[in-house]
């Protein structure tokens, strides 16, 4: 069976979408983000403040394209889609969905920005970082499901339906 890859900006749903469609689908689950935390033991948010954003891209790029999965849905972080090299590993053997959400939901939920690791420029908004990755979440998309006035579980309804 094909990896199920979960993209998407922070706040999507990612990790709490993944976790119910590897239930339903009776995959393993799998999120990059807890990888790169693991080989370094750190919070992501640490690894930018230590590495900074250019360097964090390019270990998450790696720590990605490095991982093998099988029958596994992935959430990854959302900036994964800066890396090539791991988005072109992931889309290998998976079929990528994009998680989309409306800017100023992404606003309501996201309430930790400064401590969620999220690889963003100080003085960045929500609504600059979504301008700026939404384009590769689309480059990368098989699916897209707009989740933005939706419960996780209609979510993972709607990827079912149309993988």
């Amino acid at each position: 069976m094909r990896n199920i890859v979960l993209i998407g900006m922070p706040g999507a749903g990612k990790s709490t979408i993944g976790v119910l469609l590897a239930k339903s689908m009776l995959m393993d689950f799998a999120d990059t983000d807890l990888s790169i935390q693991k080989k370094y033991s750190c919070a992501l948010c640490e690894i930018i403040k230590k590495h900074g954003i250019s360097e964090f891209l390019q270990i998450e790029n790696d720590v990605i394209r490095r991982c093998e999965f099988y029958n596994c849905v992935i959430a990854t972080g959302g900036s994964a889609v800066y890396g090539e090299e791991a988005m072109e590993s992931l889309k290998a053997n998976g079929t990528t969905v994009y998680l989309k959400v409306d800017p100023k939901e992404l606003e309501k939920r996201i309430n930790n920005i400064h401590t969620r690791g999220i690889a963003m420029k100080d003085g960045t908004t929500i609504a600059e970082l979504y301008a700026e990755r939404a384009p590769l979440y689309e480059k990368y998309a098989d699916i897209t499901v707009d989740c933005t006035h939706l419960t996780p579980e209609q979510c993972v309804d709607e990827i079912m339906k149309q993988i």
